[in-house]
């Protein structure tokens, strides 16, 4: 394609600027996107997408992409759940909900699993720059919100890598209502450089006593961490222990996103329905034996259990 088709399709096809992008580490970035549009109502815990262009350039060392000619001036679009910096430029907790960009939290891909489609978004949005243009949708949306939690009741925001983005939203929105109840926030990395929120969460520890954060590594033991799998803290009772209680259905919310192992979504046979879990287990599977129920959207019933499959 010529210079001048990119230019024409990036003027036709883009809607939104990056305002602002840090990386934690190479292959994690945290991008404030401005859209040209009044940012839509929303919730915290809620999604939308990104999007760019096949005739963007590609991160360099990425799996190799080979395009159909047909292809070349298509969109490539992904939903990702909308993060929160939680914390403002003074350390304090964020006033409001910003009305001019939307902050997102972003691993990048370089290498599809087998018989995969080579990544086609994250080795594009690496190499975005403040100043830069993207496609932002237009619209807000997610059931993985805050519905029904209520102020005295104890909250858990268990995740893998990126999947802490809509926690730290969510998180926000808790200690903006000045939450009574006990919170807790456990993310597992494999290192803890890709823990990118590390710093604002100790931070919030000193300012909160009721905010706990736990950052779990698996492929190194850090001092004061743990070289442990969610699952593991919640079937060792770990985990109650660091919240300070039991874990009581009645008065505590479960919200996960991340590695659908961690999940352990199960599967429900179409003809008998019943349901079978992957395994190991996964977080569902070990709560609902301790009698905490999933949401299940299809028969539309709120559980205590709520997880997000956009991660």
């Amino acid at each position: 394609m010529t210079p001048e088709e990119i230019t024409e399709l990036r003027q036709k096809r883009y809607n939104a600027t990056v305002a602002w992008l840090k990386k934690p580490n190479p292959e994690l970035m945290i991008v404030r996107v401005q859209p040209d549009f009044p940012v839509p109502a929303h919730l915290p815990g809620q999604y939308c997408s990104l999007g760019l262009g096949n005739w963007e350039p590609r991160f360099p060392g990425a799996q190799e992409e080979n395009l159909k000619p047909e292809d070349e001036s298509k969109m490539i679009r992904r939903a990702y759940s909308i993060s929160f910096p939680v914390l403002d430029e003074t350390g304090k907790l964020f006033p409001a909900q910003p009305e001019t960009w939307l902050e997102f939290y972003i691993v990048l891909v370089k290498q599809a699993g087998e018989g995969q489609k080579p990544p086609g978004l994250t080795p594009r949005l690496f190499m975005l720059r403040q100043g830069d243009r993207l496609n932002i949708g237009d619209k807000i949306t997610g059931y993985f919100t805050l519905e029904g939690v209520k102020s005295t009741d104890t909250v858990l925001f268990l995740s893998t890598g990126t999947g802490e983005a809509p926690h730290n939203y969510m998180l926000w929105e808790l200690l903006r209502r000045r939450h009574e109840g006990r919170i807790l926030s456990a993310c597992c990395v494999r290192y803890q450089r890709d823990l990118g929120y590390l710093d604002t969460h100790r931070r919030l520890m000193e300012m909160f006593p009721n905010y706990t954060y736990l950052s779990l590594t698996t492929r190194e033991a850090l001092p004061g961490g743990r070289k442990v799998y969610i699952q593991d803290l919640i079937a060792s009772g770990q985990l109650e222990e660091l919240v300070g209680r039991a874990l009581d259905p009645a008065a505590t919310h479960v919200f996960l996103c991340g590695n659908p192992k961690m999940i352990g979504v199960p599967v429900v046979d179409r003809a008998t329905g019943e349901r079978s879990f992957p395994q190991p287990p996964g977080v569902i599977e070990i709560l609902e034996a301790r009698g905490f129920q999933v949401d299940d959207a299809k028969r539309k019933i709120r559980g205590n259990i709520h997880f997000e499959e956009f991660w």
